[in-house]
């Protein structure tokens, strides 16, 4: 949690930050850090990865992200972000 922020922070102080790029989607991490980095940093996500290839990095799309990360919790339905 704050170890993931702290280094966020330092990052993006060394090099600049406009944005985010949340990876590894497509095993169990649900990227929960993702939204204390965005709002400590007062940055946006900008894309997603859901795969290993380089076609697996999609545009972020916050409504696809929420409804796939509740439609895993309820074990309904399939969103495309997670597809």
């Amino acid at each position: 949690g704050q170890n993931g922020i702290s280094q966020a922070k330092l990052f993006g102080e060394a090099v600049g930050v406009s944005g985010l790029a949340l990876t590894k989607l497509d095993g169990t991490a649900k990227g929960g850090i993702v939204a204390n980095v965005c709002r400590e940093l007062k940055i946006p996500v900008r894309f997603i990865g859901i795969g290993e290839q380089m076609d697996d990095l999609r545009d972020f799309d916050a409504h696809e992200f929420v409804d796939a990360l509740f439609a895993e919790e309820t074990g309904t339905g399939e969103s495309s972000a997670a597809a």
